[in-house]
């Protein structure tokens, strides 16, 4: 009983140090995908995205970089900006440089791992991202997307009121991207802090001193795994100090957020073989050229000595007052997230029994028949003609407006409602061909389940 007290008690240590020491960094991250979100121009990405040379494939990494998207986010991103005129190329290059940093994973590395693994992340980002566009653009000259007569794709309003747009950034960075990485950030810190409660120190020291074995182990680890930007960077800084060379946790920040079994599927579904094999070779081969780069030509000091002081407490950079209060205002949040997602998803339920009721009651049934009841009271009629479809694959807000702007574009839609807790798309109105809601959904790599009852 007490070696099951003293596990729990260093468990529950490293993972409120984790958390103190990611949540400030965390938070300002939060706020900057706000302003990013609300305030970066859509029509320069349109711009900067379109054209299939060397400079619009460098525009889209340096602007995919600082983007807050998170991993399961930039996929039906890129393939949106594809769908709508985007060069593979481009399109390519945004899918890598954009899941391996961020301004929340950024900040977040700076945290934990110091600045020279921050700048490197980004520098890595840039380059890996800008060599696979390149690479597609090469392979694929007779492959390209004919886009005729097509809207460019919008994910955010102009705003008219500077309150209107202050309240936009907060709302979205403290509540809509948050929830969008919390589950896989609740995943990250708490597998970091089990890695730091079970692993010896000396683990990788004595039973994987071998370096190229020790990075294709992290590699064949990290590719088909599902990992957050942000939330790998505590499972890396908790490897690193058990011994994991810099280098091999580098192939974790990079491998891990770019890539994963349902991506890789999408990609080639959507782009091709050729566009797979040249995103697949500039992830992996860069990797591993710039985890050599860091274990030999750079000084050691710069990674091991920075990861070991900030684990350890040696530098506190911030006050404990604030990383607790940070510590407690995330946790706040996230919990606050996941209430009122609950609520809104029992609000929908209750919406949806009501509607199935009244479509099974004889009054609903007689207005079918002949629209004998013209007054406000019954005009809640006209509402019902739609149509529910369930496509699997949505996980966050990125999501949502994917495919809510692709599908207003079919000629004869009016308004689309996703909803990714429920895994449901609302058609309006009714009767529009299925087939084209089928292909529409498929083309940015979505699962289509087919056309849902009145009461489901």
């Amino acid at each position: 009983m007490t070696i099951i007290t003293d596990i729990l008690q260093e468990f529950i240590s490293q993972l409120s140090y984790l958390v103190n020491a990611m949540s400030p960094y965390l938070l300002l991250g939060f706020l900057f995908a706000g302003m990013l979100k609300v305030w970066f121009p859509q029509k320069w990405i349109d711009k900067y995205m379109g054209k299939n040379y060397v400079r619009s494939v460098i525009n889209t990494a340096l602007l995919g970089i600082p983007l807050p998207l998170c991993s399961c986010g930039v996929i039906p991103t890129g393939i949106s900006f594809y769908k709508n005129g985007a060069s593979k190329g481009s399109s390519v290059s945004f899918l890598i440089s954009t899941p391996q940093t961020g301004i929340d994973s950024v900040l977040v590395t700076y945290s934990l791992l110091g600045l020279p693994f921050a700048l490197l992340r980004v520098i890595i980002a840039l380059i890996t991202g800008v060599l696979g566009g390149i690479i597609t653009n090469l392979t694929s000259t007779n492959d390209t997307l004919e886009i005729k007569n097509t809207p460019k794709v919008c994910c955010s309003s102009k705003i008219s009121k500077k309150t209107n747009s202050i309240t936009r950034v907060l709302k979205y960075g403290f509540h809509e991207f948050l929830m969008d990485i919390a589950k896989w950030l609740i995943i990250g810190i708490l597998i970091a802090a089990m890695l730091s409660t079970f692993i010896p120190d000396d683990f990788f020291s004595l039973y994987m001193n071998n370096e190229l074995l020790s990075m294709f182990t992290i590699l064949i680890a990290s590719v088909p795994l599902y990992l957050c930007a942000t939330a790998s960077v505590p499972i890396a800084a908790v490897l690193m100090l058990k011994g994991l060379s810099p280098g091999a946790a580098l192939i974790l920040l990079m491998a891990g957020p770019a890539t994963n079994a349902a991506t890789i599927t999408v990609i080639k579904k959507v782009f091709g073989n050729k566009t797979l094999f040249s995103y697949l070779g500039s992830i992996i081969s860069g990797a591993f050229i710039f985890g050599l780069i860091i274990n030999h030509l750079l000084p050691a000091e710069w990674f091991t000595m920075i990861a070991s002081s900030h684990l350890h407490h040696q530098h506190e950079l911030l006050p404990q007052w604030l990383k607790v209060s940070s510590s407690m205002l995330m946790i706040s949040l996230i919990l606050f997230g996941y209430l009122k997602k609950y609520l809104v998803k029992r609000k929908a339920e209750q919406k949806n029994t009501e509607k199935a009721l009244l479509l099974s009651s004889p009054l609903s049934q007689a207005q079918s028949v002949t629209p004998l009841f013209t007054n406000k009271q019954f005009s809640f009629a006209g509402n019902l003609t739609n149509d529910k479809y369930r496509v699997d694959g949505m996980t966050c807000s990125h999501c949502k407006a994917s495919v809510e702007n692709n599908l207003k574009k079919i000629n004869g839609i009016s308004n689309v409602i996703a909803t990714p807790s429920q895994n449901t798309v609302e058609i309006y109105p009714s009767s529009i061909d299925e087939n084209l809601i089928k292909h529409a959904i498929e083309d940015l790599g979505y699962t289509y389940k087919g056309k849902l009852k009145n009461d489901q």
